[in-house]
């Protein structure tokens, strides 16, 4: 969602001359999986997330473990997904349920996409890799399965597989159910990765309702030490224009050189 005036394979670079030493992405369809190998060595960065392939996104779809339709899709996708993860050190790859079918039980879906999750749980692990299970707003994504972070929990337990965990989006979940710092606090055994963006409009921290000082202050003193990444899109301008809220050192990891 940063970057994005840029082709996808450039948006490696320009995070790392912004400071950042990781990145997170949706699946690149369109884009070659060797070129994307290339961008990430070439920016040197690490890659903290990226998605299994959820289906046509600007259509609507979000996901495609619940339909089965789109079941060997899903399947097609996953030995291809992990195999990049896997060149490129990504040890998270986040696993989205889809909107609800019609003419198709609610039930019947979730046990679908429980038994998409945890087949492709299992090859994960062979890599040493975790997948996320995220709950996301019905407000802008349709009748999405999992909308509220207590239902993506229970989903995430139902697989059975200790590395089936949680992706806590502070926008989706702001937008559906507030209470976000004592929620985190409730689920963080569950939770390993954070993503963020101020609501309701999606912009930069500082554009919104939500208090990042006290949140992101709360997350760390929760002892929370995954990763905490940005999927907001620019309020105005371009995405370096829209930093000015995050000081380069809250960047990157600390390095043991002491750089940011």
């Amino acid at each position: 969602m940063l970057f994005a005036d840029a082709p996808f394979l450039d948006r490696f670079a320009r995070a790392a001359a912004c400071g950042f030493d990781a990145v997170e992405f949706w699946w690149p369809a369109s884009d070659s999986l060797a070129g994307v190998e290339d961008a990430v060595r070439d920016a040197g960065v690490e890659v903290a997330l990226l998605n299994f392939d959820a289906g046509d996104m600007p259509a609507g779809d979000r996901g495609l473990l619940n339909d089965p339709a789109r079941r060997q899709e899903f399947r097609d996708n996953v030995p291809v997904a992990l195999e990049l993860a896997r060149r490129i050190g990504c040890t998270r790859l986040n696993a989205l349920v889809g909107v609800e079918v019609p003419d198709l039980g609610r039930a019947e879906q979730l046990e679908l996409a429980r038994e998409n999750v945890a087949w492709a749980a299992d090859q994960a692990a062979a890599i040493g890799a975790d997948v996320l299970i995220e709950a996301i707003n019905t407000i802008e994504n349709g009748p999405y399965l999992l909308s509220r972070t207590d239902a993506a929990a229970d989903f995430a337990r139902s697989v059975g597989r200790a590395n089936v965990r949680l992706l806590y989006d502070v926008y989706h979940m702001q937008r559906m159910e507030g209470n976000l710092a004592a929620t985190i606090a409730e689920h963080l055994p569950d939770i390993a990765h954070i993503q963020i963006a101020d609501s309701p409009g999606r912009g930069e921290p500082g554009t919104g309702e939500i208090d990042f000082g006290f949140l992101l202050a709360r997350i760390e003193e929760l002892g929370y030490d995954g990763w905490v990444g940005l999927e907001y899109r620019p309020s105005h301008g371009s995405t370096e224009e829209s930093l000015d809220w995050l000081p380069l050192e809250g960047r990157g990891a600390a390095r043991a050189d002491g750089r940011p």
